[in-house]
């Protein structure tokens, strides 16, 4: 078997959403948190999307978590960095609840299982645009463990996102691999199978497909779980 590490994404893959959903709840309940000290709904979410598209175009000289917050700084003064606390109350605290907006597969443990099973190393290739204390409870949504992961990326320990190919070159670097030794799981045609310019095998998981570009995909391996066993098979 030529594969030696799978990466797989997170959200619409080992855990099953509907984007736009999840979205919906997590931005929803964030606002009711940070509603009491003072931030309008509206403009708090204007706000982190700014910082995430900060983030997404990060240039590698910061982390994404200091760019974050330097963009939210930048539009709400001193006064962002002193509530950094309550945000992370609210993932303590209240995230857990968003978990009502996604749904599950049993199959994304029975994946994991056998491939860990086998020897293979894996990663957790999850846009690095939440804290990892965010990535942790969605890993556990998932039914899984932080720690059946080598590594899973954060805001805290990346410098790029998807769909930059410097990502999956951080990830490279970070694991000694080449990248003909890897495959890429994910559900996202944009940011997950880019893995491919980079010298990565890939495999798109139809099951939460998001193709925004509407590309075409009949060029890529793809399917449900089973149609990812039968592929890493082959491999």
């Amino acid at each position: 078997m030529s594969i030696k590490v799978v990466l797989f994404d997170l959200d619409g893959t080992l855990l099953p959403m509907d984007q736009g959903v999840f979205t919906k709840t997590y931005f929803g309940l964030l606002a009711q948190k940070l509603a009491p000290i003072g931030y309008d709904p509206k403009g708090l979410v204007d706000a982190i999307w700014s910082g995430t598209a900060a983030m997404v175009k990060n240039g590698g000289v910061k982390t994404n978590e200091e760019v974050f917050w330097d963009k939210f700084a930048e539009i709400y003064g001193d006064k962002a960095r002193k509530d950094i606390i309550y945000f992370e109350e609210y993932y303590q605290q209240d995230f857990d609840k968003v978990k009502a907006s996604c749904g599950f597969n049993s199959m994304s443990k029975e994946v994991v299982d056998k491939l860990k099973e086998r020897g293979i190393r894996l990663a957790l290739a999850t846009n690095p645009i939440f804290p990892a204390i965010a990535t942790q409870k969605r890993i556990r949504w998932a039914g899984l463990k932080p720690e059946d992961f080598e590594i899973y990326t954060t805001y805290e320990n990346s410098r790029h996102c998807k769909p930059n190919p410097e990502y999956y070159r951080d990830i490279l670097k970070t694991l000694n691999v080449k990248p003909e030794e890897c495959l890429m799981v994910g559900n996202d045609v944009a940011e997950d199978m880019v893995a491919e310019t980079v010298g990565m095998k890939v495999f798109l998981l139809s099951d939460c497909l998001i193709n925004k570009e509407h590309k075409d995909i009949s060029k890529y391996p793809r399917g449900d779980f089973y149609k990812l066993m039968e592929f890493i098979e082959k491999c």
